[in-house]
This record gives structure tokens, C-alpha cells and sequence, in this order.
């Protein structure tokens, strides 16, 4: 067994990996600290999906970095270009020197004793053992090893090819193909205009509809911010700037969602062919925000519907044939491909067990902190992003919080901090408070959130920003020794 020991332990090299490292580094010069990443690539999501037209579905001014300002023209990025940006952040800061790749995190376990964590990564084949002051996870919360597949009836039928964006096989022909993408959330509307290019025919086969709005690929006025006030107070200038329409969007989804829901689809209409079925494929049996919005830019989905080039089909499956899929109308789709873009499986802290004292931790019997923490574990952190927002939005917010709270600790002499549930009885809610299937699958397995703070997980960046990064440290949960 190889050992090693830090300061600070990082898991994951994706984006919020990456931006975690450069903010223990940059307040942190001295202290010791290294990135295990189980894939042989930095980039998490970025480095993992390869499918056509793969791309964010947030802004990139709030996607990007706060402390590393997002200067390209596209607001809705392509994957590679993201991808980048999360290695050129890595290789100025010096970062990329301290990822060590093809280590799978298993267990990881805490000696209150030596006010330290021991843990145990897969390293080609041999168990790589390493310990740390503070443990940092990073690794999101789905499944890098794959997505999810409903069974469907008589797939072994099926003569063509099948194919989940998970696992999607390098240079794939599809020239002149009948395409069925399955799934209406941002992979599936993603897929389908950009496989327009060289197949015959692309076909969205959804059960229900998604909420899809339609916004310019290019933000001028992020442009126009940034040649008047430079890229950095441009970029901070845009950024709050999205924060605030998001965020009023969202507020207006809670309070008054008939409204909400009225916009969108007159927006769909004057986007469509005249005389389209809006309300059958375009109308979705939940309230707007109930799931994520899906972003399309410059209605590249609904340029490809208007051209004949794609068509949205609402129906159920009931089951393949050799030359297609047989829907529950009656009617058969052709396909020579299909892409099952079915969704996530949820993983939570990357499948790790964790110990505390020997004793095993099971994750639904533990309560978040701030959404960042864990109830009775010390000296560990995790980021999990906002289902409403921009993901690195949070992850920025959560570094932040790691270092004032180190820096708390530097001053008062503390080794180990453990957020404490000790005051009036909190009913228990699930960490992820999102109806999609995906989380809606798993989320039992996650650990809980709490009826009233610091035990909820924030979904409002500016409440956030106030708490994390200006809130008191010594809050009364939090116990130092």
C-alpha cells in the first residue's frame, strides 16, 4: 500500500474539483493537497459525454468560474469549449500537477483520535492509502459508469443500434439514418437538431412534453459589458445580471405558474410551424420549474421541426420490432439508430463508504449542513449544486465557506469542526427537492435536508451568497475541538 498524507483532500477533478483546488491554493499557498480522480481526464461531465451538439444548458457567465471570467462570445457553450476552460483554470493555477489520475475513491474513514481521515483509493489494481486533514468531495451525483435504461419490450427484437449519450461510441455513422432519440430533457433536445446535419430523419419520442425556451446563443449585451467595463467587471456585471432574471423566473414559477406557463407557450407558438399541436407535444402536465427548464439556443430544435429536418412524437412505447419501435397509438417509428436519453443514475460521494470511529455511516440517517455538510461528520465538505440555477454557482459558494471555515479554525486553534443537530426537533425532507425521474429514483439514498436552516439546502444564490460567505462561522451547530 502506497501512503501519503495532506492537508486537504479533494475528490473528483471535474469543474467543481478544479475550482475547488484553485480556492484552497490561492488561500492556502502552503498547505498540501492533491485531487483523486477516478477517470484517466479532468473534466468531469465535460470529458465524459461525447454526443453530438453536447453542451451546457446554463449561461456561462453564471456556469463559469466566478474568479475566472467566461470570455467567449456563446452563452450556451459546446462541451469542448468547456472543457478547455476547466483545463486552462488548471493549468495557469498550476492545478493540473496535483490531479492524480485513475484513483477510484471506495472508503474513506475519520479517527477522532487523530483528528484525521484515512482513505483508501483503487489504484491499478492495488489499494493506494492516503490521509488527510480535510476531505473534499467533488464528485458530483450521477453515475459515471452509466445511465439509466428502462427495460423496454422486445429491445432484443431490435436490428438496428442502440445507443445511450452516456456511452456514446466514437465516430458513429449516421449518415442518411432514421434517428429516435427517446427522452425529452436537455440531452434529448440537444441531440436532435444537432444530428440534423447528416441524418435523413430525427425523431423525439417523449411520454410527456419538458418546458423549452428558446435564448440567443450570444449575449450581446454580455459583449457590449465587456468591452466598456473589461472582461472581469463585465463578466461579474453579466453574471449577477442572469442571476436576477433566473431567479425572478423562478419566483414568478412558484407564486404564479399559469403566468408563467401562458409565456412560454405563446413563445413556442410564434416558434412552430402554423397550425402546430402545441398542446400535445409542447405542454407539459407539471407547473413551470417543477423540473428543469430546458434551454435551447436560437431555437436551433424548433428551426429543425420548421424545416421537416425533426419532429416531436408524444407517445408511449409499447414495445420494438426489428425495424423500429411500435407506440402505444398503433403507430410504428422507422429507426435504423436509437438513443435511449432516459437519464441519470444518481451516485451519491462517488460510492464511497464512509466511517466515523468504525462506525459505518449510512447516508440517509445523516442530515446536510448549509447543503455542504454532514451531520456527525467532521472535517468533511461536499458540493452539490443548485437544480434551479447554474451548478457552479454553488460550488464557488461552497469553496468559498471551506476557506473561511479553515481560516476559522487556523485562528482559534481547532483541529476538527462536525455540524451538530442539537436544538428543536427538524422534520426530515429529501436533499433534492426536484421532480425529475432521475432524482425522483434515488434520492432515498442521499442524505436528508431539514425543515428549517442552517439544515436546508439553499435554492436561492443570493440568500446563499449572504449566508456563505458573510454568515457566522461559530453558529452554534458547528462544534470545534
Amino acid at each position: 500500500m502506497a501512503s501519503d498524507h495532506l492537508d486537504v483532500l479533494i475528490v473528483g477533478a471535474g469543474l467543481s474539483g478544479v475550482g475547488a483546488a484553485h480556492h484552497i491554493q490561492s488561500a492556502f499557498p502552503r498547505r498540501t493537497y492533491a485531487i483523486l480522480e477516478a477517470r484517466e481526464a479532468m473534466g468531469g461531465t465535460w470529458d465524459l459525454f461525447r454526443y453530438p451538439g453536447v453542451r451546457s444548458d446554463s449561461d456561462m457567465q453564471t456556469l463559469g468560474y466566478r474568479f475566472r471570467p467566461w470570455t467567449q462570445a456563446k452563452a450556451l457553450a459546446d462541451g469542448p469549449s468547456i472543457l478547455q476552460y476547466v483545463k486552462d483554470t488548471a493549468a495557469d493555477a498550476g492545478i493540473d500537477r496535483h490531479i492524480r489520475y485513475g484513483h477510484r475513491v471506495t472508503a474513506a474513514s475519520w479517527s477522532t483520535e487523530d483528528s484525521l481521515w484515512t482513505v483508501e483509493a483503487e489504484h491499478d489494481g492495488e489499494t493506494v492509502r492516503l490521509t488527510a486533514r480535510f476531505l473534499y468531495v467533488c464528485t458530483g451525483y450521477y453515475h459515471y459508469d452509466g445511465g439509466y435504461s428502462p427495460a423496454f419490450p422486445g429491445l432484443d427484437r431490435f436490428e438496428g443500434t442502440v445507443i445511450h449519450p452516456q456511452q456514446w461510441p466514437e465516430n458513429l455513422d449516421y449518415d442518411d439514418k432514421n434517428v429516435v432519440v427517446i427522452g425529452s430533457g436537455a440531452t434529448a433536445v440537444t441531440l436532435v437538431p444537432a444530428m440534423t446535419d447528416r441524418a435523413r430523419h430525427v425523431t423525439m419520442l417523449q411520454r410527456s412534453p419538458t418546458y423549452i425556451i428558446s435564448r440567443p446563443g450570444v449575449d450581446k449585451l454580455a459583449v457590449r459589458l465587456r468591452r466598456l467595463l473589461g472582461d472581469r467587471r463585465g463578466y461579474a456585471v453579466t453574471r449577477w445580471k442572469n442571476v436576477a432574471v433566473a431567479t425572478l423566473l423562478y419566483q414568478l414559477s412558484q407564486r404564479r405558474p399559469g403566468f408563467v406557463r401562458k409565456i412560454i407557450r405563446d413563445a413556442t407558438v410564434k416558434l412552430l410551424p402554423a397550425g402546430y399541436d402545441v398542446d400535445k407535444d409542447f405542454r407539459p402536465r407539471y407547473n413551470p420549474w417543477d423540473q428543469r427548464l430546458c434551454l435551447v439556443p436560437d431555437g436551433d430544435l424548433f428551426r429543425a421541426i420548421r424545416r421537416d429536418q425533426a419532429s416531436v412524437v408524444t407517445d408511449e412505447i409499447a414495445e420494438f420490432t426489428a425495424a423500429g419501435i411500435r407506440l402505444r397509438s398503433g403507430a410504428e417509428l422507422p429507426a435504423d439508430i436509437v438513443v435511449t436519453a432516459t437519464g441519470l443514475r444518481l451516485l451519491a460521494f462517488g460510492g464511497m463508504r464512509l466511517t466515523v470511529d468504525d462506525r459505518e455511516i449510512k447516508l440517509p440517517e445523516t442530515m446536510a449542513y448549509k447543503g455542504m455538510m454532514l451531520g456527525g461528520l467532521p472535517n468533511f465538505v461536499f458540493t452539490i449544486g443548485y437544480t434551479n440555477a447554474s451548478w457552479t454557482l454553488k460550488a464557488d459558494l461552497v469553496s468559498e465557506f471551506a476557506v473561511r471555515l479553515l481560516r476559522h479554525m487556523d485562528v482559534h486553534g481547532h483541529r476538527r469542526c462536525v455540524p451538530v443537530n442539537s436544538g428543536p426537533k427538524i422534520t426530515e425532507r429529501p436533499l433534492l427537492d426536484f421532480q425529475a425521474g432521475y432524482v425522483q429514483r434515488s434520492v432515498h439514498e442521499f442524505p436528508r435536508s431539514g425543515s428549517r436552516r442552517p439544515w436546508q439546502l439553499g435554492m436561492s444564490y443570493a440568500n446563499d451568497a449572504l449566508l456563505l460567505r458573510h454568515g457566522r462561522i461559530d453558529d452554534g451547530t458547528l462544534q470545534f475541538g
